[in-house]
């Protein structure tokens, strides 16, 4: 399976940022793990992050016909970013939302996300654990020849 990953704004932080809620690994750290758990053995994944929507949303798009699923972390784009919300509509591919905080458990406009009425699931409140999960909806739903 080819899997893309696509982490939002202020992910690049990770591990200066608000350690209480995202943790102290650095993205790198983070990703480095994600792609050396025994569940990605085989698959191939590609992993991008940007602050800005329009890269974002140009990396699904381009993706579209290499990608048989996309983890994505929006960040603040969740609350907000219909255009990611409808590129992840456009390309038809499986997505599943997530999150390393708990976003339900915190400010009231942290609770809402646009984006996952057109994901599989959303995770969160798992710190890096939200990737894992979030790989294994992928595994269930994703029917590779």
């Amino acid at each position: 399976m080819n899997i893309l990953v696509i982490n939002g704004p202020n992910l690049n932080l990770l591990g200066e940022r608000d350690p209480k809620h995202y943790g102290t690994e650095s993205l790198s750290d983070l990703m480095s793990w994600f792609q050396n758990l025994p569940e990605t053995i085989g698959h191939s994944i590609k992993i991008f992050q940007s602050n800005s929507e329009g890269q974002l949303i140009d990396r699904i798009q381009e993706d579209r016909k290499w990608a048989d699923g996309i983890i994505i972390n929006p960040g603040a784009y969740t609350h907000y970013s219909y255009a990611i919300r409808d590129a992840l509509e456009a390309v038809g591919l499986p997505a599943v939302e997530v999150h390393l905080s708990a976003i339900h458990e915190r400010e009231e406009f942290r609770k809402t996300s646009v984006i996952a009425p057109v994901c599989i699931r959303q995770i969160s409140g798992l710190g890096k654990e939200s990737y894992l999960e979030g790989l294994r909806e992928l595994l269930k739903v994703v029917d590779i020849p």
